[in-house]
């Protein structure tokens, strides 16, 4: 059997891993929920069992599987397999060593990177991303992610390449989860968009949106109740997201002056539940804003959930 690949995405609600061949065939998959967020140090460990679950669905030879690559919705220095304090729970050390304490567990090489970037070299190769030559790959979750490709290849930069989200599109505009004001992120992220609902329902405003969960807080808005909300054509729901859809477009438009692209590749669940409704109205705000005669086509992300394990396991092979 050829060589394998192991590829780990930590997202904000579990932990989803694959075994995939060189070509970034998926063979196994398996996903289990994140330990709590006051046992970081368990991570490690639930990671390891997150690809031997997938080794076992994959049911290949675990001697052929090389290497280990893992997305983290942080900054990370891919270079040493650590975490920045920035953007990890407050328990874990100023530089989490990850990789390290992965490497213990599975006893193979271990790579990190951030998860976005890793989804949109997924596009390259298993995606859409294939269509273009440049492109900028935009997914929208519980924040705002994204990734630059030029001429084929993913840049890095110095470390913030790709930081979509905090695009400022409103002079202080809403308030950012980064501390500043008017960032693509704070109309876009699902919780941004979440706290802003909160406030104007408790402000008066009528929604269905919190039907479920009755107000609280601790329950957060999944992209399936924002989607049944706008199939409801509840306002408030249908305020957030037009504001959401405008923010973006406008963000677009700026990157799009500024690089020239040849294309937009939007994913993330949130455009996955809407659709192209929700495209072609992003489309339409970025193309009032651009200043070539034709704007960069937006095309929706077409990898599965497994998208971002699978940049990962990429990662693992290119690392090796």
């Amino acid at each position: 059997m050829s060589q394998l690949y192991a590829g780990v995405d930590l997202g904000g609600m579990g932990i989803d891993a694959v075994i995939a061949d060189a070509s970034g065939g998926v063979l196994g998959a398996h996903r289990r929920p994140n330990p709590s967020r006051d046992a970081a140090d368990q991570m490690p460990i639930a990671i390891a069992a997150s690809v031997n679950a997938a080794v076992e669905a994959s049911r290949c030879d675990p001697t052929h599987v090389r290497a280990v690559g893992i997305g983290c919705p942080t900054m990370a220095d891919h270079s040493a397999g650590c975490l920045d304090i920035t953007a990890t729970p407050a328990e874990w050390a100023q530089s989490f060593p990850l990789a390290d304490r992965v490497q213990h567990h599975v006893q193979r090489p271990v790579f990190v990177d951030n998860d976005v970037r890793l989804t949109v070299a997924a596009e390259i190769e298993a995606g859409c991303g294939h269509r273009f030559r440049s492109f900028l790959g935009v997914y929208l979750g519980t924040g705002v992610g994204a990734g630059l490709v030029v001429d084929g290849r993913l840049w890095h930069g110095s470390g913030t390449a790709g930081e979509f989200g905090h695009t400022v599109v409103k002079y202080d505009g809403r308030l950012c989860a980064c501390g500043r004001h008017g960032c693509v992120e704070a109309y876009c992220g699902r919780a941004a968009m979440e706290t802003t609902a909160r406030e104007l329902a408790r402000a008066g405003r009528r929604t269905v949106l919190f039907d479920r969960t009755a107000g609280e807080e601790s329950d957060p808005i999944s992209s399936e109740e924002w989607a049944r909300a706008m199939a409801a054509r509840d306002p408030l729901a249908v305020e957030l997201i037009e504001d959401a859809q405008e923010a973006l477009g406008a963000g677009l438009a700026s990157a799009a002056n500024f690089v020239d692209i040849d294309g937009i590749v939007l994913g993330g669940d949130l455009p996955r539940r809407l659709g192209e409704p929700f495209r072609a109205a992003v489309d339409q705000a970025m193309e009032r804003r651009t200043l070539a005669s034709a704007a960069p086509p937006i095309v929706l992300s077409r990898l599965s959930d497994y998208g971002g394990a699978v940049g990962a396991a990429l990662l693992a092979r290119e690392a090796v």
